[in-house]
């Protein structure tokens, strides 16, 4: 925390701040140069002197014309810690005088059912929202989960808060954070309390945090500035065991989702994708496609029939003819399973083409992009790329080789390359949208990407 936001803290504005470090680092000034070294006009300096002056910060000097001065930053800390001392003794005397005086017969509180209806509680600030979540974490018995967009662990790290946060995994609570992680912030995330888990999603842009099965936060509004003091932070606290089941378990859908932070880490340090790629084989009963191969016509007897032991003890030495076949089989025996070799390939193809476009994304221009991306394609041997403006902006790839007889349908890999590449620097929802159009499969592979401009 520095001086600026313990003086935040304390009430002043951002122009009184800014007013008190002119002086401090001047003995004296007229209005007019502290309006000079703010930018600002004379009448708008005139009224934060005053406000300063108000409360004992700035004095002032008689002289033709006024001249300002104030104290050392540490000095004037000092000044209004004794202000909110003598604040806080007036209240508590006026309160014990007023207390004295109740009648509690009077008073004939009934709480809630159990405290079961929900209650709401909405803080603005960041300075506010961070002190709830220091509360949340002094009081959670079992389990925490924080939810941090892409820059949300810095505040936590500049109030301090981390602290409050690294207290309850060090004394047994589960402590969990889902986040977006960025180059930037991956160091902080190193010098949190070892047991507390972190992953990392790449859809993730949401703040908040969840409590046991008890309470939960959710911002509203952030600052676009994550370093700032968050003056238009907003959030929601709910209390509500019912909302807060809820919560668990969408956070626990996407945690299960996400990449944990040793593998997701090393996007932003190794520059490296190394996430778990997930394979889909295809759809459908695999124990129908299993019975077909297998050539299982019959069902079981649904009624009971009387036990045999020798014809028990045959039926395990039983192979039959059809999976003896398969296991001498290739890739067409896959085939019979219901694994598609051609989307399996696709997929492999399309992860090797993110992490192409991911060593790329440092190239702004696309042309230039696109130049580098066809270079490696070429230089990889995978077959020949080319782009024209006619009818549209598009890229044509012809395949080296294309499938002949039974082998691995090897150009899926290099077709899911150029599409996982392109959609990768091109996602859904961007300027561009990706188009890929199969100009012919025969006598050889031609394929098209339209590369639309919205």
């Amino acid at each position: 925390m520095d001086w600026d936001a313990i003086l935040s803290d304390s009430g002043l504005s951002d122009r009184e701040i800014a007013v008190i470090h002119v002086l401090a680092d001047n003995t004296s000034l007229r209005a007019s140069e502290v309006a000079k070294e703010l930018g600002t006009t004379r009448l708008d300096a005139y009224k934060s002197l005053e406000e300063l002056q108000d409360i004992g910060i700035v004095s002032v000097i008689a002289d033709r014309p006024m001249k300002f001065s104030c104290p050392r930053i540490d000095k004037v800390v000092e000044h209004l810690i004794q202000i909110r001392k003598g604040q806080l003794a007036r209240i508590e005397m006026s309160y014990n005088e007023i207390k004295s005086n109740i009648d509690d017969s009077k008073y004939k509180y009934e709480p809630l059912e159990d405290d079961a209806n929900p209650r709401f509680t909405i803080l603005k600030e960041r300075i506010r929202i961070l002190n709830r979540l220091e509360k949340l974490a002094e009081s959670s018995e079992s389990d925490m989960v924080l939810i941090l967009g892409r820059f949300g662990i810095l505040p936590l790290f500049r109030n301090g808060s981390i602290s409050s946060i690294n207290e309850a995994a060090s004394r047994g609570v589960r402590v969990r954070i889902l986040a977006q992680l960025d180059k930037r912030t991956i160091r902080f995330y190193r010098d949190i309390d070892e047991s507390i888990e972190v992953r990392h999603s790449d859809d993730l842009d949401a703040q908040g945090a969840l409590k046991d099965q008890s309470e939960v936060i959710q911002y509203l509004s952030s600052d676009e500035n994550p370093v700032g003091k968050g003056k238009n932070d907003a959030a929601l606290v709910i209390e509500s065991s019912q909302f807060a089941e809820n919560q668990r378990n969408l956070i626990e859908a996407i945690w299960e989702e996400s990449t944990p932070f040793e593998i997701a880490s090393k996007r932003f340090t190794e520059e490296r994708i190394t996430d778990p790629l997930r394979l889909t084989l295809n759809e459908g009963s695999f124990l129908e496609k299993i019975r077909e191969v297998l050539m299982i016509e019959e069902d079981l007897p649904e009624e009971d029939t009387p036990f045999n032991l020798e014809a028990f003890l045959a039926s395990g030495l039983e192979i039959s003819d059809a999976r003896k076949k398969l296991n001498q089989g290739g890739v067409k025996s896959l085939e019979a399973f219901g694994i598609d070799m051609y989307s399996l390939l696709k997929q492999v193809g399309n992860r090797v083409g993110e992490e192409l476009s991911f060593s790329l994304r440092g190239i702004n221009q696309e042309i230039e992009f696109l130049n580098e991306m066809m270079d490696w394609w070429e230089h990889a041997g995978l077959g020949t790329l080319s782009y024209d403006l006619e009818p549209e902006f598009h890229i044509q790839v012809q395949f080296a080789e294309f499938p002949e007889g039974e082998g691995l349908p090897i150009w899926a890999l290099d077709d899911g390359i150029i599409e996982g590449a392109l959609r990768a620097r091109y996602p859904e929802g961007s300027e561009i949208t990706v188009i890929r159009e199969v100009i012919s499969k025969q006598p050889e592979g031609l394929h098209k990407y339209n590369l639309i401009m919205s």
